[in-house]
């Protein structure tokens, strides 16, 4: 995906943010400069202080902060305590990243080489258990009814990537079992950041629940971007490899699609290829035809335009406010990835 940020050569704050969350940039700011300390090199000379400092020199899309954010801003003030909860998704998210990389041996993530690729996969590993250590102890300052939702989507995102690399090679799974798998291992944080952003700021139970089911669709919505941008994205915005899905032998819900609707010889064909001792990802101009050719394509993106909508249907009953919009726009954003 297309970063929300672009870092300084020098991996300060000083960034470029996209129109969406103009009204949140000096929070984002905060949530980057906390993260930095609480990543900062340890006190005595460490080898793991040039590990940190690559994590921390490369800002991501800031999309999971943001969405607490805005959340909150939604239903009333800004508080230290979204601040630290933005902070700890965030954070999360990067030490699920550095984990997925080692799992699908990839090489690339935010246009630069991976931490894996440079360090190798032990210290990949173990780079991403010391983030969560990082996470546990920001969590002990939290009120527990904090922790607790954010212990549950941490869990619910790491039982949605095992469901999910225990898929692999299962060219049978159904629709409804890839929206579940990605419904927790990409949608639980989306739920739980924009759940905390309302209860963060005092909303009452029902403008709670209606950004928690916006969190969900936006949720499932960018994964389902996310696997499109695989077959028919550009590294260069990605910043990360295309085709890694074959390569991994992930089933997507273009793939789904197709294998679910095509003739049996078309069928077979695409299996060889996804079966192929060749490399999958030479082969990803022949895979990408067919689910271009079968219309699976552009069933998957009308999907994805499907969740955005209700997404955005999610939030007509909160008074219209700047958050709102901005909310909107970023649901929007999301979906044109791929137009």
């Amino acid at each position: 995906m297309e970063q929300l940020f672009t870092a300084s050569p020098q991996g300060d704050s000083s960034q470029k943010i996209i129109p969406a969350f103009k009204i949140i940039e000096k929070e984002l700011k905060q949530i980057i400069s906390l993260i930095n300390k609480e990543l900062a090199p340890c006190p005595y000379k460490s080898d793991i202080d040039e590990l940190l400092k690559y994590i921390t020199a490369q800002s991501g899309k800031m999309l999971r902060p943001a969405l607490v954010l805005l959340a909150g801003k939604c239903c009333g003030k800004i508080t230290d305590e979204h601040l630290q909860v933005a902070a700890i998704f965030e954070i999360i998210h990067n030490a699920t990243l550095v984990h997925d990389d080692v799992v699908d041996n990839s090489q690339m993530r935010r246009g630069k080489q991976s931490v894996n690729h440079i360090y190798g996969n032990e210290s990949a590993v173990l780079l991403g258990d010391f983030l969560l250590s990082k996470v546990f102890k920001m969590c002990a300052e939290l009120r527990p009814e904090i922790a607790k939702e954010i212990a549950w989507a941490a869990m619910i995102t790491c039982q949605g990537e095992l469901n999910q690399n225990l898929r692999k090679h299962n060219w049978k799974i159904s629709q409804a079992e890839y929206i579940e798998v990605i419904s927790d291992k990409t949608a639980a944080i989306f739920k739980s950041c924009c759940r905390l952003g309302a209860f963060l700021s005092g909303a009452d139970e029902q403008t709670i629940q209606n950004l928690t089911d916006f969190g969900l669709n936006i949720g499932i919505a960018f994964q389902i971007v996310d696997d499109l941008l695989d077959v028919c994205g550009d590294k260069n915005r990605t910043g990360k490899n295309i085709g890694n899905d074959f390569e991994t032998a992930k089933p997507t819900l273009p793939l789904i699609h197709f294998l679910g609707f095509a003739e049996n010889k078309e069928k077979s064909e695409l299996l060889t290829l996804l079966q192929s001792e060749t490399s999958v990802s030479s082969l990803s101009v022949d895979i990408k035809q067919k689910l271009i050719d079968s219309g699976s394509l552009d069933y998957s993106k009308q999907y994805a335009e499907k969740l955005i909508n209700e997404a955005i249907n999610n939030l007509a009953p909160l008074p219209q406010n700047p958050a709102k919009t901005s909310l909107i726009e970023t649901a929007k954003f999301i979906l044109h990835q791929v137009n």
